[in-house]
């Protein structure tokens, strides 16, 4: 008569994969849970400086913020003159970051992708995007403030555009390399232009991208102070003299934030909201451009 068998042991090698499994999934839940922590900790401190900044910074929106020029320590006054020196240098300094950027980008992307000084272009590109902005300013400084012999809004924009220029050379680089061969080749085949080709298809198809880069750009160069102090610095007064000193809100800002006047603080507090509400807007707009190119 056969008697049924005995189970068997289960294998050893089986029993060190479930605990390997075990592991994996014990560790996976630890890192997730911290991964969770960390991102609310970060949302919980960008809620509470934006909570911060709109409390204090909604006392001094009214319409003299926008009518009336910077005022001496105990009056009344606005930030028109910062206002219109931040636009004016934002301005101009993207309005000649913007061509020098793209112009770049297109030769790193459609002349030059592999040549040894588009590697060199690359390296130098990658240094000035992420050089300190104070050097920056200190080089433009060097160059510009000390042979001119003053401070001027000419020199901000230099910083700024010297700022403004890797990201837009980088972007336009990565969204032109998207492009499909075959969009080109096609173009190619039907006896174009290589030049026709890269101004009626690469760009055409890669608009969206580009303009996101810019948008990003003019993003980060609207708040950068540090580059501002040591090129156009601060006017008190309106000035459109562009070869002279010319106010600018990031400039306006730290300069009242540190004074010991309520009514300059309370003015810093309405510019700060006044760039933030400007560069999240501008984020805004750039991831959704971005998307809708994705989608």
């Amino acid at each position: 008569m056969n008697t049924p068998a005995a189970p068997s042991a289960p294998a050893p090698v089986n029993l060190a994969r479930r605990a390997l499994i075990r592991r994996r999934h014990r560790f996976n839940t630890a890192m997730t849970v911290v991964s969770l922590a960390m991102t609310a900790a970060v949302l919980m401190t960008l809620g509470a400086i934006l909570v911060t900044l709109f409390y204090n910074g909604i006392q001094a929106i009214r319409p003299s913020l926008f009518l009336e020029s910077t005022p001496p320590p105990g009056s009344e006054g606005g930030l028109a003159n910062a206002i219109f020196g931040s636009l004016v240098m934002t301005s101009i300094a993207v309005a000649i970051a913007a061509p020098v950027g793209i112009m770049a980008g297109t030769y790193l992307a459609e002349y030059a992708r592999t040549s040894k000084l588009a590697e060199t272009v690359r390296f130098i590109n990658d240094v000035l995007l992420s050089a300190p902005s104070i050097i920056i300013g200190l080089f433009v400084y060097g160059v510009i403030v000390l042979s001119m012999g003053h401070f001027s809004a000419w020199a901000g924009i230099a910083a700024l555009a010297i700022i403004a220029i890797p990201i837009i050379v980088r972007t336009t680089e990565d969204m032109l390399t998207l492009v499909p061969d075959s969009l080109r080749e096609a173009g190619a085949a039907l006896g174009t232009p290589r030049w026709k080709v890269i101004t009626s298809i690469s760009y055409r198809a890669a608009f969206q991208g580009i303009m996101t880069g810019v948008l990003l750009a003019v993003a980060r160069v609207s708040g950068e102070t540090a580059p501002l102090l040591f090129t156009a610095l601060n006017n008190q007064f309106w000035s459109t003299d562009l070869n002279a000193p010319m106010a600018n809100l990031p400039v306006v800002i730290f300069q009242f934030a540190m004074s010991p006047y309520e009514d300059w603080r309370r003015l810093a507090w309405g510019g700060a909201l006044l760039i933030t509400t400007a560069v999240l807007m501008l984020n805004i707009i750039a991831r959704l451009s971005a998307k809708g190119k994705r989608a």
